[in-house]
């Protein structure tokens, strides 16, 4: 396929061939919307809508908390708390009930304003890459040369390959990816359970040689493997 506005993200995302390229996809997607809603859409009347229903998430506070603009990330929880008081706290009606109002929390607990973009942006980007992997024999390679794809972003990708693309393609794709999965995890198993054994007496000293690097790595790269996440993206 010819590069082009569309395929040139994806190839970025999957040359490094390192950790799951679905992670990176979604890190560039989060990264260009935090610095795009502490800019100048933080004033944007139809944002700052979106964004005092919808608030955000643990993760992406944490995320806005690193663009060091803590006065932007004010003014958006200032107006934020306001919806949130003025809708659940302060609302008083005939069908305001406490059972009404924990729904409305847990409805507003449930929302974030970056994971709607992100995912968005995942989903669009996911078309190409099923696309890509029907039509580009280099993508294809290059896609079967991945690392891994952690745990959650392998079920995503078995979910929306079976409504983008035909049953034929499909087949090679999943078969592609089984096999990533099935080598790395065994992998990973292996050494994780070499870092449990290196606590035993008779393996004293072991974990710290430098090859052993693999298995001193091995809880974190679980963790990762797992969740998508790391712990220096909490």
């Amino acid at each position: 396929m010819r590069e082009s506005i569309l395929t040139i993200p994806v190839n970025e995302v999957f040359e490094p061939r390192e950790g799951c390229p679905i992670c990176r996809m979604r890190d560039t997607v989060e990264q260009h919307i935090c610095e795009y809603i502490m800019g100048a859409a933080m004033m944007e009347p139809d944002v700052r809508m979106e964004t005092n229903k919808l608030g955000f998430c643990h993760t992406h506070y944490g995320q806005l908390l690193k663009q060091n603009n803590r006065l932007s990330l004010a003014l958006m929880l200032n107006s934020h708390l306001e919806e949130v008081r003025a809708n659940i706290i302060d609302k008083k009606g005939l069908f305001d009930s406490k059972d009404s109002k924990a729904k409305k929390a847990a409805e507003v607990d449930g929302t974030c304003f970056v994971c709607s973009k992100v995912q968005w942006g995942i989903d669009h980007m996911l078309d190409t890459v099923f696309t890509m992997f029907q039509k580009d024999g280099k993508f294809k390679n290059m896609f079967k040369s991945q690392e891994y794809f952690c745990l959650p972003h392998y079920h995503y990708l078995i979910e929306q390959s079976a409504v983008k693309m035909p049953k034929g393609e499909r087949s090679d794709f999943l078969a592609a990816l089984d096999e990533i999965m099935r080598g790395y995890a065994k992998q990973l198993n292996s050494d994780v359970n070499e870092f449990c054994n290196s606590f035993d007496y008779r393996n004293a000293g072991k974990l710290h040689s430098a090859e052993m690097e693999h298995v001193r790595s091995s809880v974190d790269r679980a963790i990762m493997f797992l969740t998508s996440r790391g712990r220096e993206e909490e």
